[in-house]
């Protein structure tokens, strides 16, 4: 018999869209230990209606007076929370622009054993949002832990093809139990991805804190052998390129997922310490992001049009991206409401934003390492490039959404969405950049 759970409300009633549901940064990577194997998420779904049909069935007949309820109204409407929710997330792009650009920039040093810099952003947001999917505290009122939602397992899988192909499968107390708990998940991640605040730590500063574009132009420039610590060394040949193609994927996933499973541990071990976010200081919060988070995304375009005398290099280390990070982040978010879940198997919202943004990043590289291209922009137009590169490509792309989603596919899916993904970014990488890579229009220093 599995464990019975209880649920909390979350720290503020949100009017929040349906749409929000497709989400995908909220599946916790760590399974619950029960006494059986949970069902898949599908499964606990079909009997999720066939409980709303008992319970309609229950409302038409006469019950009494006592027992009805009046649903309550939503604490923030619905124009308000998506207000709060893009607050967060431009202020949070803005913050994990800043953290991914401030640890490359601590990661590079003489005689660096890990020769490309994307690595330590995308481990470092997948530790985070593996934090954020596991923790059951932060978003309760306190009352307790909320429930998480489970993932499939092969072991389910069977026993629920066993059980549909009983007869008594409705009437098994394991379904009946199992019918018991859905209820209380789908609240806990419902509650979870309503709240804007979390929106903006998981989708906004840990999807831009990690990059999918600058991953897949680090394992194009080990082929290329353009890599900065080895910009420099002599040819060599097939062989060893591929060990440097192979190197980057293999590498940058493996410790991504291994930050994923880390933050989650951490969130487990902290879990009796954590505190839970009062409501009050929930809505000071959202309010808090509205001036924020506007006021960081003008301040970075005002910083850009006149930066501080002697220091226009900001415009291209820092500021452009910043103004360009909040239009990526916005886009991948909304990318992913529409797309995700098109396919239950395939999260083609983060595939194509991922896809996407590392084209365009390929684009700007193209234009940055070309003269003729860049034409009269000068350094203007080299720092507009470098913004849209760490800034937009740098939010519209995401790693610890793309691990999270692979925690949580079945194995064989997950091996096809992941591949499916290296394989197409790395192929646009080089009908983009190595067309100009590979020629005679190729020059490193034109924007050095």
């Amino acid at each position: 018999m599995a464990e019975n759970v209880t649920s909390f409300p979350a720290s503020i009633d949100y009017n929040a869209p349906e749409s929000y549901s497709n989400i995908d940064d909220d599946l916790p990577p760590i399974e619950p230990v029960v006494g059986e194997p949970p069902a898949p998420l599908e499964i606990l779904a079909e009997q999720a209606r066939a409980r709303e049909v008992e319970s309609e069935k229950e409302k038409q007949a006469p019950r009494p007076p006592t027992r009805r309820r009046r649903l309550r109204k939503p604490d923030v409407s619905r124009l308000a929370t998506q207000l709060y929710t893009i607050s967060h997330l431009i202020f949070f792009s803005i913050l994990g622009t800043l953290a991914r650009l401030g640890l490359q920039a601590l990661t590079a040093y003489p005689d660096d054993p890990v020769i490309f810099h994307s690595i330590w952003p995308n481990f470092a947001g997948s530790v985070v949002i593996g934090f954020l999917a596991e923790d059951s505290n932060l978003f309760c009122d306190g009352a307790g832990q909320a429930p998480r939602p489970t993932r499939p397992t092969d072991e389910a899988e069977q026993n629920t093809n066993r059980n549909r192909n009983s007869p008594n499968t409705s009437s098994s107390n394991n379904g009946t139990t199992q019918a018991k708990q859905l209820p209380n998940q789908i609240i806990a991640v419902i509650n979870k991805k309503t709240i804007p605040l979390y929106i903006g730590l998981a989708t906004g500063f840990c999807g831009s804190f990690t990059s999918f574009s600058a991953f897949m132009r680090d394992t194009f420039l080990a082929l290329s052998n353009d890599l900065p610590s080895v910009g420099s060394s002599p040819p060599r040949n097939g062989g060893h390129s591929f060990l440097a193609l192979v190197a980057v994927p293999v590498t940058t996933v493996s410790l991504s997922m291994c930050g994923l499973f880390l933050g989650a541990h951490i969130a487990i071990a902290l879990r009796p310490w954590i505190p839970a976010i009062p409501r009050r200081r929930g809505i000071f919060l959202d309010c808090a992001a509205v001036l924020l988070g506007w006021g960081c995304w003008i301040g970075a375009v005002l910083m850009s049009i006149f930066p501080p005398v002697g220091h226009s290099d900001w415009r291209g280390k820092v500021t452009f991206a910043l103004v360009f990070a909040p239009l990526g982040c916005l886009a991948r978010f909304y990318v992913s409401l529409m797309l995700n879940r098109r396919v239950a198997t395939f999260p083609l919202g983060t595939f194509v934003v991922n896809i996407v943004g590392t084209g365009v990043l390929g684009m700007a590289w193209d234009l940055s390492h070309s003269s003729t291209a860049i034409g009269g922009g000068g350094v203007i137009g080299c720092q507009v490039l470098a913004g849209i590169q760490n800034g937009f490509c740098g939010c519209l792309t995401t790693v610890s959404t793309w691990v999270s989603e692979l925690a949580s596919l079945r194995r064989r899916h997950a091996y096809v969405y992941g591949g499916a993904s290296i394989f197409a970014g790395f192929a646009v990488m080089v009908a983009v950049m190595g067309g100009l890579r590979w020629s005679d229009a190729f020059e490193p220093g034109a924007c050095a």
